[in-house]
This record gives structure tokens, C-alpha cells and sequence, in this order.
């Protein structure tokens, strides 16, 4: 049960950060760079951009 709560949470956070990826201005180079993160490296991606990639 717990896990499947945090895999709902997982994808929800993570199609939260593909959408402000590819509707954000930056370059095509950075919108794929950012999403290979999320992809690769899913926990320690997602953690990374709502920490540093979000811009302001």
C-alpha cells in the first residue's frame, strides 16, 4: 500500500516537472537536458530540478 502511494506520487511529481519542462523558455538543449534527469535518474532527477532547474 505505502508503495503504491509513492508511486502515485512519483508520477504525478514527475509529469508536474515534464510539463513546466517543455512549456518553460528555455533552449530546446536545456528542455532535453532536464528531461533526460527526470528520466535517467527519476528520485535524484526530480529533486534536483525542484531544487535548482526551476527558474524564477
Amino acid at each position: 500500500m505505502l508503495y503504491s502511494i509513492l508511486a502515485l506520487v512519483h508520477l504525478i511529481l514527475f509529469l508536474i516537472a515534464a510539463f513546466e519542462i517543455l512549456t518553460s523558455a528555455k533552449s530546446v538543449g536545456q528542455k532535453l537536458l532536464w528531461l533526460l534527469l527526470i528520466f535517467i535518474l527519476p528520485v535524484v532527477g526530480l529533486i534536483i530540478y525542484f531544487l535548482v532547474g526551476r527558474g524564477k
